[in-house]
């Protein structure tokens, strides 16, 4: 991939995290994290397992609160929002759990999903207007979920639900999304899929990016930029090969848990 350089220093953070800290039971998850993610960037978020790296998106996207810290989107601070209100300004995420309606057909998942021009819960009760249909039938053929558009979600492989979720993110139409282990337990076939995926999502269609991803040759091909997390501490961070190449990376990272570790 033609990766995009990373930002000019001079430039705001679309997204921009300063000394966040939680704490679950006296356990710090985080421990004073900085982080910024600049218009156009595809940012990788690395780590061993239980680093905080999922932590982060919650506190990120206000699904957790914060023990210290603030946090700006947009040039906002957002920091005391609820997740609806950072989700219509325009940030979207998946899970690590992929969540999804399993007894409802891939279409209804799509339509339910939305907060596409700031639907309120009264409005996905009724029926959609032509245009919400229409953007969420483009957006599922470009997840390549169009033929199973009337199956039950629940009858998708878990590659095509980690799709039909990014699919589900994106019908708000945003500018920042959050993907957490987009290709876990996903087979090669479709990990080349959502690879694709995000590619045009950031170079056609001007989409930022940020993943949580333990496919070290998936963050170098994708990514402008990498963080780094090792017990709730930011452990490095700046251009994906000259972090990669860290021994102190190599140490904490590579070293517990190996390359597909």
């Amino acid at each position: 991939m033609n990766r995009r350089p990373p930002c000019a220093a001079n430039a705001s953070p679309l997204l921009e995290g300063r000394g966040i800290g939680k704490s679950f039971g006296g356990l710090a998850a985080l421990a004073g994290v900085d982080v910024a993610v600049y218009p156009g960037d595809v940012v990788g978020l690395i780590g061993p397992n239980g680093s905080g790296k999922t932590t982060l998106f919650n506190c990120l996207t206000r699904l957790d609160g914060l023990d210290a810290g603030r946090i700006h989107f947009k040039g906002v601070d957002i920091t005391d929002h609820q997740p609806f209100q950072v989700a219509r300004m325009g940030m979207s995420r998946t899970f690590q759990n992929i969540r999804v309606y399993r007894k409802l057909t891939v279409i209804e998942n799509m339509l339910l999903s939305r907060q596409w021009r700031g639907a309120r819960w009264p409005g996905l009760l009724r029926p959609s207007r032509p245009e919400v249909t229409e953007r969420a039938d483009d957006l599922l053929e470009f997840v390549t979920l169009v033929e199973q558009r009337v199956d039950l979600a629940g009858s998708l492989s878990w590659g095509q639900q980690r799709l039909l979720e990014i699919g589900m993110a994106l019908m708000s139409d945003p500018d920042l999304i959050l993907l957490d282990e987009a290709t876990s337990g996903v087979n090669p076939l479709l990990v080349d899929a959502i690879r694709d995926r995000i590619m045009t999502l950031n170079t056609t269609h001007g989409k930022t990016i940020v993943l949580i991803e333990h496919n070290i040759e998936l963050v170098a091909d994708l990514c402008s930029r990498v963080v780094v997390l090792d017990h709730g501490e930011k452990l490095a961070d700046g251009e994906v090969g000259a972090v990669l190449d860290d021994p102190a990376v190599s140490e904490a990272y590579f070293g517990r848990r190996g390359l597909n570790g």
